[in-house]
């Protein structure tokens, strides 16, 4: 059972990860709904995730995430590691969870999620 969503940020890029399950991602601010495996964006992108990876599939591309204990591979030459409730990643993009509220710290500001059920909104 999946009941909570956990977010972290790389280079722009918004990541969703459930604790339990593999991570999927998104660009940009909105709300994005998870659905079994599925996560919908409301810019029109969806992330599937098998395992430990995930194929992200937006307007202007796709890319591969596969996970290996607490450190994330992009196909895009992105790397992600996660210690506890903070992920941090190779672009200086620090993301922390607290609850069911997320903060992504980078370069261009932060932003917040709030997770409610099967839904994030962010700003």
């Amino acid at each position: 059972m999946i009941n909570s969503i956990r977010l972290f940020a790389l280079g722009g890029i918004l990541v969703l990860a459930t604790p339990v399950a593999a991570q999927t991602y998104y660009q940009g601010p909105g709300t994005y709904q998870r659905h079994g495996n599925t996560v919908y964006g409301s810019g029109g992108s969806t992330q599937q995730t098998y395992g430990n990876r995930t194929t992200v599939n937006t307007p202007t591309g796709s890319t591969d995430y596969t996970r290996y204990g607490n450190t994330t591979y992009g196909s895009d030459g992105t790397t992600m590691q996660t210690y506890g409730n903070t992920t941090y990643g190779s672009d200086g993009t620090t993301t922390q969870r607290y609850g069911n509220q997320t903060y992504i710290h980078s370069p261009s500001g932060t932003k917040t999620c709030s997770t409610y059920g099967n839904q994030t909104y962010c700003n």
